[in-house]
């Protein structure tokens, strides 16, 4: 009878890149990637950070983990592993592939002294084994913007707007961006030559739509937003039919909000406006005036992991006074096992281990999906994923984890 050969991980070498790159796209599926997609990719990698599975001389699995930084609740911008390029080979499957470099990974995060490891998932179910939960979600609509009006608030008239060449005005977006970022929990810190990857326009991934288009916002001479779309023309029996689809958005302040939004559900000849990947609490849906011909639906984006319980915890900062012992399991990280102490409010926390009798039961998973503060730790509880042992406790301890701005995790990675 066959035996199975023992296969042997190792940290990516920069000459094996396109080999595990070719392996990536196709696990996933996909056609040739765009040269210059594939070069971007390649200067981003960080080659030390990065692992391949072999089976002897075959690439069977793949995997990265980025450098970032995001924002918790309270405003604080931790380090954090950013988990990607995961694939095994279809030919080995179901044979700790994918623990392996899992088990590797977080070993290696702890290491580095990383609290958080965060990810999208291609399988939602795949990763929640390994400790990490969906913590964010995000917004999608198709609004018939021929039928649907926008109600916008004071000041937007006095905002003036223009047409710029998209890599003429990247580095005032990116600036616009960037103070963004501790307003909102999810998200990430940009990291020097991320900024690239919000330009990237392959003519063969545009399906028919025009090059990347953007009008950036102004207020006395700042640029403080900016849009980025497309436009696809289309001509049905009663006249012009064509779509707006937008691929970011960002603004500093209400008035330049609203403007973006009026101009993209004004623009000439288009009566659809494909939104993608938006903020669950996004404004313009509490503007528009028939929220039902928007087309709205909630899908998870990013899912967290705390490789560092007592630290993650303590870094951020909570709505409301909390005291209470946690009963954490975490099979696969057991350091992290065990009972936690966490006391904290809106100035600041600590977390420590404790002997303590614990007051709530859960795993890390729940820990990581109520983390940001957009899952309700009383939610989980009602689904038979938080144990409460002192009455009350859950209701508390749920009023302090929650955030008053949804999390949102716009960068991909």
């Amino acid at each position: 009878m066959a035996t199975e050969r023992a296969t042997e991980l190792k940290v990516l070498r920069p000459e094996e890149f396109d080999g595990w790159w070719d392996h990536l796209v196709r696990a996933f599926g996909a056609g040739p990637a765009p040269a210059e997609e594939r070069a971007l990719d390649r200067s981003l990698t960080e080659f030390e950070r990065s692992l391949a599975v072999w089976d002897g001389s075959e690439l069977v699995g793949t995997s990265g983990a980025f450098r970032f930084r995001m924002t918790v609740p309270g405003g604080a911008v931790l380090p954090t592993a950013g988990i990607t390029m995961v694939s095994v080979a279809a030919t080995h499957r179901r044979r700790g592939v994918l623990t392996s470099m899992m088990r590797r990974q977080l070993d290696d995060i702890r290491e580095w002294g990383e609290p958080l490891a965060a990810l999208t998932a291609s399988e939602p179910a795949i990763y929640g084994r390994f400790g990490y939960g969906a913590a964010t979600f995000q917004l999608h609509a198709e609004i018939d913007t021929s039928r649907v009006t926008l109600d916008v608030p004071a000041g937007t008239g006095d905002v003036r707007l223009r047409y710029a060449d998209p890599a003429d005005v990247l580095d005032a977006c990116e600036a616009v961006y960037a103070e963004l970022v501790p307003r909102r929990p999810g998200m990430l810190a940009r990291q020097p030559g991320w900024e690239r990857a919000g330009l990237l326009d392959p003519e063969s991934e545009r399906g028919g739509a025009s090059a990347l288009q953007c009008v950036v916002a102004e207020r006395d001479g700042k640029v403080t937003g900016y849009a980025r779309f497309r436009t696809k023309m289309g001509w049905s029996p009663s006249g012009h039919d064509g779509t707006v689809s937008l691929e970011d958005l960002a603004a500093l302040d209400p008035a330049s909000d609203a403007a973006l939004w009026r101009f993209l559900f004004g623009i000439d000849l288009m009566s659809k406006l494909t939104v993608r990947g938006r903020p669950v609490d996004d404004a313009w849906q509490y503007q528009v005036s028939d929220i039902r011909r928007c087309l709205t639906r909630v899908r998870d984006m990013g899912y967290v992991r705390l490789v560092d319980v007592g630290a993650a915890l303590a870094a951020r900062t909570y709505q409301a006074p909390v005291d209470v012992v946690l009963e954490v399991a975490d099979a696969f990280c057991p350091w992290n096992a065990g009972r936690w102490r966490l006391t904290g409010d809106a100035k600041g926390a600590s977390c420590e281990r404790t002997t303590d009798t614990a007051e709530l039961t859960l795993s890390v998973r729940e820990l990581g999906a109520a983390y940001l503060g957009g899952v309700s730790l009383l939610s989980l509880g009602r689904a038979g994923r938080v144990d409460e042992l002192r009455p009350g406790a859950l209701a508390e301890t749920s009023v302090a984890f929650g955030s008053p701005v949804l999390p949102w995790l716009p960068h991909g990675f």
